[in-house]
């Protein structure tokens, strides 16, 4: 078990989501940056959807009340453990009594913190996301509050980890020749054109050529856009139909908005572009107040990046199982 002793608001218990009800009015949820939450799951043993912290307000504690591995990964957050800094992307061991502290960090806009076994919270359509709109799953469907106590699952015991841990290269150094490197600060996102994109006219090209400020308007739902509005030629009714994290929308005001993981399940706005699915883990690390520009994309590059990101995560999942047998030989 581990006691929450310091957290701000929005830190909730997150995993890879419950996909599979939009059509009953429930939002998939899950962490922001799902690639981070996979990858500290399997140096740990567990599975890839165990539920993680997801810290996007700093700084943040926790209490260790058993002897427990974790790992932390997203964001560089400096963290420490009882005073000691820990390197990020590998896994530690904790004693009982441990304090487990995470900063501001000095870049990117959440860290994953992941324990051995996973957080013990009920399982609710298949996972244990909290959807803070709906006010279920998680931790009782709310953000975490200093005191609150988390139970931990038992660990796999069959694949022992190292004293010294199991480390990886994150996401955004291994695959870097994969992501568009950011041009003056602005974060540049591979979208493909979507259903109204050639209602806008030449308006869509103004889309696509400036940078937009993530507002302050922002959360979990959706990235609310800052910049010229955009007006399609003629003024369009649409019915509501269905929408997915990724989608971005315009509504009458010009400015557009990214669903992003507490997507809405439906909405009625025209939708310009779509995010590919291996963009997405970087909009989940903008801050607000960041710029986003947009770059269209073919489905043949995003099935390319895609395979890619998955040749990585495979890689990963080998090496972190080959060492681990080696112990189990070895040791």
């Amino acid at each position: 078990m581990i006691e929450i002793v310091q957290t701000g608001p929005f830190n909730t218990i997150q995993d890879l989501g419950r996909p599979g009800y939009r059509d009953i009015g429930v939002s998939a949820s899950g962490a922001m940056d799902p690639l981070a939450v996979r990858i500290g799951n399997i140096l740990l043993g567990n599975p890839e959807s165990a539920a993680a912290i997801e810290v996007q307000t700093f700084p943040f504690k926790l209490r260790f009340a058993v002897d427990a591995d974790f790992v932390v990964t997203g964001a560089e957050s400096r963290p420490r453990l009882t005073g000691r800094t820990l390197s990020p992307w590998c896994t530690h061991r904790a004693a009982k009594g441990d304090v487990l502290e995470i900063e501001q960090p000095r870049r990117l806009a959440r860290a994953y913190i992941m324990v051995a076994g996973g957080f013990d919270v009920p399982l609710l359509m298949g996972s244990r996301s909290t959807t803070l709109r709906g006010g279920f799953g998680g931790n009782c469907g709310r953000p975490l509050t200093a005191g609150d106590t988390l139970p931990i699952a038992a660990a796999d015991e069959a694949l022992p980890l190292p004293k010294g841990g199991i480390s990886v290269i994150e996401p955004e150094v291994a695959l870097r020749d994969l992501f568009l490197e950011p041009i003056d600060g602005e974060l540049s996102v591979r979208a493909i054109v979507a259903g109204e994109h050639e209602l806008y006219g030449a308006d869509a090209d103004r889309f696509w050529s400036q940078a937009w400020r993530i507002s302050s308007q922002s959360d979990r739902t959706g990235y609310r856009l800052s910049g010229e509005p955009i007006k399609p030629g003629v003024p369009v009714e649409m019915r509501s139909h269905g929408v997915v994290p990724g989608v971005v929308q315009v509504p009458p005001g010009g400015e557009p908005i990214i669903q992003m993981s507490d997507a809405n399940t439906a909405g009625g706005y025209p939708k310009i572009a779509g995010v590919i699915e291996s963009d997405l883990w970087r909009l989940g690390q903008a801050r607000i107040g960041s710029r986003v520009r947009f770059v269209r994309a073919t489905h043949a590059e995003a099935r390319a990046i895609e395979q890619a990101v998955t040749r990585y995560v495979d890689d990963v999942r080998r090496t972190a199982a080959m060492v681990k047998r080696a112990l189990g030989v070895i040791g």
